[in-house]
């Protein structure tokens, strides 16, 4: 199996060796002005338990119609008067700032409509957090792949051993309220699954497409 299908794999098991091609790749360019890695080709019409899983053009568009018409506006509208609150956005990581299901590469690329949206909130002085259900194993390896890409990571969250038996949903929400022990107000939350968005600590939650479930 290669690196690369590791990384996909939301169980995640991920070698030494795979760590550190990932550091590498990261140590070699880690700014937005890093050369991204070549467009994926559309992913094509496959099944899933009987039904058409959803195609990587379709996904894009949906993905950018949403941060267009609804998280976009809202975060205009927050960062043009602070009042003096320290601000964060929070993003879940597959599917919603990283490319997982559809258009996969190594390292992953951006989901473009979500990186723009967090490139122009932190230029208005908001801080971007990351919460994912990925094991702690792979943070190295995540924490590169999202620098890499072009974001901005104030932090990033991931489940560690006592975490890993914690509902997904219940484990995010607690890690949202931490970000705001620390004197944040989270103006906008964003994921692709429920258990993203459930349980509160935001001022607005963003709803990415799933598809039913067919996007992890």
């Amino acid at each position: 199996m290669t690196a690369a299908a590791r990384i996909r794999s939301r169980r995640f098991g991920v070698t030494s060796a795979a760590v550190a091609i990932a550091i590498g790749v990261g140590g070699t360019a880690t700014t937005a002005n890093a050369a991204p890695a070549a467009a994926p080709a559309a992913a094509s019409a496959t099944t899933t338990a009987g039904a058409a899983k959803v195609d990587y053009e379709t996904w894009k568009r949906d993905v950018q119609d949403i941060v267009d018409n609804q998280a976009r506006p809202y975060v205009e509208q927050r960062t043009a008067d602070p009042g003096g609150q320290k601000q964060a956005i929070v993003l879940d990581i597959d599917n919603t700032s990283l490319e997982t299901d559809l258009g996969f590469t190594f390292p992953q690329r951006a989901v473009e409509p979500v990186l723009k949206l967090t490139q122009y909130a932190h230029e208005r002085g908001v801080d971007i957090f990351f919460v994912t259900a990925r094991p702690g194993i792979i943070y190295p390896v995540t924490k590169c792949n999202l620098e890499h890409v072009g974001y901005s990571v104030k932090d990033l969250y991931v489940r560690f051993l006592p975490d890993l038996f914690k509902d997904k949903g219940e484990y995010k929400a607690a890690k949202r309220a931490e970000i705001e022990k620390k004197g944040y107000t989270i103006i906008a939350n964003i994921g692709n699954t429920p258990t993203d968005l459930v349980g509160g600590h935001a001022e607005r939650h963003f709803k990415l497409p799933d598809y039913n479930g067919q996007l992890s």
